[in-house]
């Protein structure tokens, strides 16, 4: 054990792999899935609902918060923990998607960029991006990296990656609070030199754990793989590694098969929100017309209050009158089947059948012929 957060393999099963994370504010069993609380909630969820859901740890969003309400505000209330009235581990991303989704200008002191709230100008630098996460409380900040969309030329990649590289060493420099953990990022879009040697000098840094950025923006599975097993080939094998912003079914058991421990994403609650059930069957949207008089639920093996106390007719009328409890029924839905996913998974390696596992989730999503739907 070393530092506020750490991780320790319990189980290994060919690639795939269990663990625990610990934290200040609880112990975290992986591969673990965490919910997206982008302003500090997970849209049309309550921290009550997550504990019954059995989410283990959920993230917040540097972005949002520091601009509305403030870092400081969020301070007074209780740091995270007590502003969201959730008690366990809380993960903050550093605010760099959503900064570089804004078409900032990037230079090697940091990033400006216009708030998608008010339009002012706003500085981030990596320094800052540890300061801010620091005054919110998370149990586990991420360092400030360089996004590029993907595909881009081999040189911005390259430069994107090697400034990454050097604002990892800024951002452990800036480090004040030693209760709580800070993790490098590792970048190089899905060119496996570029990805190892990213891996590499991160790790060299010192970081106690690791996200594997840059993915799941578009590239081809096989493409992402082969990232994968790069970045998990060259991290320690102590360490955590976090695909971040992967969410799909397909990616997290590819991601899990490769040694890879936590992930986030808004998959099932913005999907929820279109009508998109995901189900072990393939997902379905339940606003289809031969849904109107259907006495099943969504899915009878599922334990979410969706699924046991309300019919697919029921739900689609739901979305045709544009109730709200729809949006939020069908959230609780699709995040209790990616954390029961998770938690399938972990059994799974605990027993040693992960590969029968993982062959047949894919086997009943993409049968010849076969849906929820059909």
């Amino acid at each position: 054990m070393s530092g506020p957060v750490w991780w320790e393999e319990t189980r290994r099963d060919g690639g795939a792999r269990c663990g625990v994370l610990h934290t200040p504010h609880g112990d975290v069993p992986t591969p673990a899935f965490m919910a997206v609380g982008t302003r500090g909630t997970v849209r049309g969820v309550g921290a009550e609902d997550l504990e019954a859901l059995g989410a283990d740890i959920v993230l917040a969003n540097t972005y949002h918060l520091m601009l509305r309400p403030g870092a400081e505000v969020v301070s007074t209330l209780g740091e995270l923990h007590g502003f969201m009235a959730w008690s366990g581990p809380i993960l903050t991303d550093s605010g760099g998607f959503q900064v570089f989704s804004l078409d900032p200008h990037v230079a090697e002191e940091g990033v400006r960029f216009r708030s998608s709230y008010d339009g002012s100008t706003v500085h981030l630098t990596p320094e800052d991006a540890v300061a801010v996460q620091e005054t919110l409380g998370s149990d586990i900040a991420m360092m400030l990296d360089v996004l590029v969309g993907l595909p881009s030329p081999q040189p911005v990649v390259t430069a994107a990656m090697e400034r990454t590289l050097r604002w990892g060493a800024r951002a452990i420099a800036a480090r004040k609070r030693d209760d709580r953990a800070l993790f490098g990022i590792v970048q190089g879009g899905v060119d496996p030199e570029l990805r190892r040697i990213s891996a590499e000098e991160t790790a060299a840094l010192g970081f106690p754990g690791f996200g594997i950025g840059g993915l799941a923006v578009g590239e081809e599975a096989h493409e992402r793989n082969r990232a994968i097993e790069v970045v998990a080939a060259a991290l320690p094998e102590h360490a955590p590694r976090y695909v971040m912003g992967l969410g799909d079914t397909e990616g997290l058991l590819d991601a899990v098969a490769r040694g890879c421990d936590l992930f986030d994403c808004v998959i099932p609650t913005r999907l929820a929100r279109h009508g998109k059930v995901l189900h072990p069957d393939g997902d379905f949207s339940i606003k289809r017309a031969e849904w109107i008089d259907s006495a099943a639920p969504i899915d009878p093996a599922c334990p979410c209050v969706a699924c046991r106390r309300y019919t697919r007719g029921y739900l689609r009328h739901l979305f045709a009158t544009k109730e709200l409890l729809g949006l939020r029924l069908l959230s609780l839905h699709n995040l209790r089947y990616t954390l029961d996913l998770m938690a399938g998974m972990r059994s799974a390696i605990g027993a040693g059948t992960f590969d029968a596992f993982h062959a047949e989730r894919r086997r009943r999503r993409i049968g010849a012929g076969r849906s929820a739907g059909a």
